[in-house]
């Protein structure tokens, strides 16, 4: 393996590029400096071809319903997102999923939530990536706080995955669908996951990538997604984070508490919404495309695309996970990866 040194010497650096050559966040353990002489000319070339010939500043939206094949040919197959217009507007869900048929299904039954004190589970803080506290709740308390969030200290959301919808939530499978039949038919699988997600304004995803294809549908208010896709990775700064969880010791007081089990964890560290462009100028590389999907609408998120969500209060959405191909889509990627990360 090529030492620094002698990556500085076969790239012929500027003094400009020198410095950002140097730069390291203030732990020193970014994973993937910004890309330096004639990697980086190649990456920038990379994200602007990526523009030009198959990225869109926005989100197209389809008004109608497409065959599975036009679905794999135009969408999954180019790894573009696309939404779905109305896909969804038939499911019972639609109508039926307000407080108090909710309250009705699934009142009394125990349900996890994850709690955190920020909204922010799953993200970096404090030095550690940080996931929430889980509780155990009755699902009609949990109701009660999506009604009256002042009540209780905290933000409270209903995120867990594992299918926790056909796991946690059967009562109401009914409403939704068990598989997206076009989706699998396009894809030749089932899904491997369908989530239930419903939560608290404040409640965000930080930005991360999946190893799957995914096709997220929303029941009730909004969902704001923050995309970005596969080529921008050179652009988008890692860190490797010790885990910790959020454990409330007092009404509205909570500490971090290390996993050492977990160990380190890789996370994306910048923040989309308030990126800090002076610690992590490569970011200014990265191309962002906002969107947001309605009730009755479906996103398709394709496989490896970051994200980061926000919604509105009390949003419900069902998403369903099939798992990607490892191809040679994929094999670009950790190709891409490789080149511009590096080990700690």
């Amino acid at each position: 393996m090529n030492t620094d040194e002698e990556i500085h010497n076969q790239n012929n650096l500027t003094s400009s590029e020198e410095e950002e050559s140097k730069f390291m966040d203030k732990d020193g353990n970014l994973m993937n400096p910004a890309p330096v002489g004639k990697l980086r000319m190649c990456c920038e070339e990379l994200s602007e071809e990526s523009k030009d010939l198959y990225l869109c500043t926005a989100v197209p939206e389809l008004n109608h319903l497409i065959t599975p094949l036009e679905l794999y040919r135009d969408w999954i197959a180019p790894n573009r997102p696309v939404i779905f217009k109305g896909a969804f507007r038939s499911w019972p869900a639609i109508k039926k999923w307000d407080s108090e048929y909710l309250r009705n299904k699934l009142g009394e039954k125990s349900v996890t939530v994850a709690v955190t004190p920020n909204g922010y589970a799953d993200a970096p803080n404090e030095g550690y990536f940080v996931m929430p506290e889980e509780r155990s709740m009755k699902f009609k308390d949990f109701l009660d706080i999506m009604e009256d969030p002042s009540q209780t200290k905290g933000v409270f959301y209903i995120q867990k995955q594992n299918s926790n919808l056909t796991d946690e939530f059967q009562e109401i499978m009914e409403d939704t669908a068990e598989e997206i039949s076009w989706f699998s038919e396009a894809l030749g699988k089932e899904p491997d996951a369908v989530n239930f997600w419903m939560g608290d304004k404040r409640a965000v995803t930080s930005m991360h990538k999946d190893h799957y294809e995914n096709i997220y549908c929303v029941v009730k208010g909004f969902k704001d997604f923050i995309l970005l896709p596969p080529t921008d990775t050179p652009w988008i700064p890692y860190k490797k984070f010790p885990a910790g969880r959020y454990k409330e010791i007092e009404p509205g007081q909570f500490i971090i508490e290390e996993d050492k089990e977990t160990g380190l964890v890789p996370w994306v560290v910048i923040d989309p919404l308030q990126p800090d462009l002076h610690t992590y100028p490569q970011y200014k590389k990265a191309n962002p495309i906002i969107c947001r999907v309605h009730a009755g609408d479906a996103l398709y998120l394709p496989s490896l695309w970051y994200h980061h969500v926000q919604q509105s209060h009390g949003c419900i959405a069902v998403n369903y996970w099939y798992d990607m191909e490892f191809d040679i889509k994929y094999t670009y990627y950790k190709f891409l990866q490789n080149l511009t990360w590096k080990e700690l």
